[in-house]
């Protein structure tokens, strides 16, 4: 739940479902539930949203659990494949203690939230408006509904059933997987590893972003990470007296596939170089304690090639720039 009223939605959640026969509920429009199995895939839902129907899915979303972690290219996939759903003012949208894999997103309207406690009478427990949310668990459990929810306006809302969630997520992950491989394959110091290797270390890289000018790694801090480029390029840039910027020269320009950082990893040494983004650069990381697990492995290949970036990193201001680690 989005808004000043998340702490509700979440306790009404939590509350443990029962029956409540003291409402009637109105027939809804159907959204199939597709199972998932080993038959080919359906295309998944692909419906356009205004500027503004957009906005307030990403507000609806961006601090929902559910939703939070997912990266811009994944919740755009979750939004295109939202269906639109239309109730009149007094339609039961969700009914306590039912069965239900739905998740509403409120496009417009008020809706109100109810919790029966006991057999006792329903009781109004909160206000969900425009940009609200509620439903969430029921994409990952199949317990019953916690709560009643009726439209208290007429209500427009966007829906996404349990079934599309997870195959977004599945077909996201399997992407992301084929396309880490594919860097890995071209870093010239992981090509003889083996396939479980390569689907392991790939499995455990994270995705993280930088901004024009922003400084990923800085000459002299402690090395905790190793990264590869997926998107954009970086600049390498060494000071000859460390502390001292008028010294500083570029040692190298790096692009996807490339990858820095394992050198401090490796050592426990501090950084030997500053590697600031040129441009919008989306990277893949590895931290210390990960690269460790299983990268031992690589350990000796990426030791042997210490030598050589060293010796880059200690050419002389004059020297050709590096412009890719790959051979």
């Amino acid at each position: 739940m989005t808004n000043n009223i998340s702490h509700n939605q979440k306790a009404t959640e939590k509350v443990e479902a029962q029956n409540n026969n003291s409402i009637t509920r109105k027939r809804r429009g159907a959204i199939s539930s597709e199972p998932l199995g080993d038959k080919p895939a359906t295309p998944l839902p692909n419906i356009p949203k205004t500027v503004e129907t957009q906005q307030r899915l990403e507000q609806a979303l961006s601090n929902n659990i559910m939703f939070s972690h997912l990266e811009e290219e994944e919740r755009n996939v979750v939004f295109l494949a939202m269906v639109e759903v239309l109730y009149k003012a007094g339609d039961i949208i969700i009914k306590q203690g039912d069965e239900g894999d739905l998740f509403y997103v409120i496009d417009s309207g008020i809706c109100d939230i109810y919790v029966c406690q006991n057999g006792g009478s329903p009781t109004l427990v909160m206000e969900v408006f425009e940009g609200g949310s509620f439903g969430e668990l029921a994409l990952i459990y199949g317990s019953p509904r916690a709560a009643t929810v009726i439209a208290r306006t007429d209500v427009r809302l966007w829906a996404l059933n349990g079934a599309t969630y997870r195959r977004i997520l599945m077909d996201q992950t399997i992407k992301k997987r084929k396309l880490y491989e594919e860097f890995l394959e071209k870093v010239s110091i992981l090509r003889h590893i083996d396939k479980y290797e390569r689907v392991s270390l790939a499995d455990a890289l994270e995705p993280v972003n930088f901004q024009d000018g922003e400084v990923i790694v800085r000459q002299g801090d402690p090395g905790d990470r190793f990264y590869i480029i997926v998107e954009g390029k970086v600049v390498v840039t060494q000071e000859t007296v460390p502390g001292d910027p008028s010294t500083s020269h570029v040692v190298s320009e790096l692009h996807p596939s490339d990858y820095f950082g394992e050198i401090a990893l490796l050592t426990d040494r501090p950084r030997a170089a500053t590697v600031t983004s040129i441009g919008y650069t989306k990277c893949v990381e590895l931290d210390r304690q990960r690269f460790n697990r299983l990268c031992g492995p690589i350990d000796q290949m990426l030791r042997r090639n210490m030598e050589t970036y060293n010796q880059f990193l200690n050419r002389p201001p004059s020297s050709p720039n590096l412009t890719s680690q790959k051979s």
